[in-house]
This record gives C-alpha cells, sequence and structure tokens, in this order.
C-alpha cells in the first residue's frame, strides 16, 4: 500500500481498480470491506457518496462511481 500525499492519477486509477474488482468478486457488503483492509483500504460513507480511503491514515483517495442496482 501507498500513501496518497500527491494524488497521482495513475496510482487513484490503479486502486478504484482495485476496489472495484474486489467489489465484483465480493458475497456480501461485508466481505467486501474486510477484503479491502486486507489490502489496506477502507469506504467511508458521506452525503457525497461513498469514499475510499487508506488506512490507518485515512486519507481520502477517491469517490466510487454509484453502484447499478440490480
Amino acid at each position: 500500500m501507498s500513501v496518497m500525499i500527491n494524488k497521482d492519477p495513475f496510482i487513484t486509477a490503479q486502486v478504484m481498480d482495485l476496489v472495484l474488482r474486489e467489489r465484483a468478486v465480493a458475497l456480501s457488503n461485508r466481505e467486501w470491506k474486510h477484503r479491502l483492509a486486507g489490502y489496506g483500504y477502507a469506504i467511508k460513507v458521506t452525503d457525497h457518496g461513498e469514499i475510499v480511503e487508506t488506512l490507518p491514515h485515512h486519507v481520502e483517495v477517491g469517490v466510487l462511481p454509484v453502484q447499478p442496482r440490480a
């Protein structure tokens, strides 16, 4: 895991890709968040949507796209 001091667009894109891939394979929202914690990331729910942040420093990486309803 890298600390997001300079928001490098390439690293941000890689992290978001990892998060979305993990969401696609997880069986539940709880499992997804647990898997992300293993990589050093967390999801923070705000009024503006879900935000990916680093652990344990809680540095924001980016906003997740809205997940389509099934």
